[in-house]
């Protein structure tokens, strides 16, 4: 599958009006650790991509929202029921795709998601067509029929996306859902997500360790540390520099364009994957690479605007956060 243009599956602005999750001050101790420290959030309509170090309560935190986990304090709904007070009615109206494998032994792949159709409420032969439906919509063929236990984790993975989403729920929450995939599987997977979410109107929240998926698909990102909410932003805002910048890649050599660039008085820096990014207030920029690469003999490859890494922002809000804890 073709990857999907994120402008493809922006919401309206008028969309985003109503939050989906909002929390106020969750607060959720376990004895003498303190999973949630104070969280507040309001997550809006779209595809959301929770972040966080190892430990810093994203797995506590979509626990609570499912009502699995009682949070110690604070106040909150999702899809405007009242948290701690109608949880199954929240999780009839969620789809969640869980990190670590839930099946029973011996259940073909279908039966998995038929029993996952009948605990949601649809009767027997309904389940079992939408079952199918979605293990069309999946790329499940006669695997569908082979025990679980039998299957790879590209496929374990495809059904239990699959059990997710065969009630046809309002939001999806998924918890490392492109885990041990492969590059193709996980493409096709983050297809079928930003598909459900431009045709279907579903809203995701997508807890993952893994910053390109997120770079990929959302439209929104929230990022926890020790308990707390350290930065929410639209991915858009995360990406935009903070001076007009150009990222350009050339073939061969780069050193005669950037040592030229440099004695101009430009800001060159060249990034791990061998681009090249210059800073500048100049506002012909694009010509004076140009121009510089003719007066270098030098080919260049691709020249787009800049985007802000998301990795090092990631990785600077975290260190930052974890600093003004200590």
């Amino acid at each position: 599958m073709d990857a999907i243009p994120i402008d493809d599956f922006l919401p309206a602005a008028a969309d985003r009006m109503k939050p989906l999750i909002s929390l106020q001050n969750i607060v959720k101790n376990y004895r003498d650790k303190q999973a949630l420290a104070g969280v507040s959030l309001d997550i809006q309509p779209g595809i959301t991509g929770l972040l966080g170090p190892n430990g810093a309560g994203k797995s506590t935190l979509i626990k609570m929202l499912l009502g699995l986990v009682r949070y110690s304090n604070g106040t909150g709904t999702i899809l405007g029921h009242p948290l701690g007070r109608a949880g199954r009615r929240i999780r009839s109206m969620v789809g969640y795709m869980p990190e670590d494998d839930c099946y029973m032994a011996g259940m073909a792949g279908v039966e998995v998601v038929q029993f996952s159709a009948c605990l949601s409420g649809l009767p027997d032969v309904e389940g079992l067509r939408r079952s199918h439906e979605i293990l069309d919509f999946c790329g499940m063929r006669q695997e569908r029929y082979r025990a679980i236990e039998t299957y790879s984790t590209g496929m374990r993975q495809k059904i239990k996306f699959a059990a997710a989403i065969v009630h046809d729920p309002d939001l999806l929450i998924l918890d490392e859902p492109t885990s041990g995939l492969d590059p193709e599987e996980r493409e096709s997977l983050l297809n079928r997500i930003a598909l459900l979410h431009r045709e279907a109107g579903k809203s995701v929240l997508i807890s993952t360790h893994i910053l390109p998926d997120v770079q990929a698909i959302c439209t929104d990102v929230v990022i926890l540390s020790k308990g707390q909410v350290v930065l929410q932003d639209t991915l858009a805002n995360l990406n935009r520099t903070s001076s007009p910048s150009i990222s350009f890649q050339v073939l061969g050599d780069s050193t005669p364009i950037v040592n030229h660039l440099a004695e101009h008085q430009f800001d060159v820096r060249l990034r791990p994957d061998q681009s090249i990014l210059v800073e500048s207030e100049e506002p012909n920029l694009a010509d004076v690479i140009w121009s510089a690469a003719k007066k270098t003999s030098t080919v260049i490859r691709s020249l787009t605007a800049a985007k802000n890494s998301l990795e090092d922002v990631f990785l600077q809000t975290v260190k930052e956060s974890q600093h003004a804890s200590s």
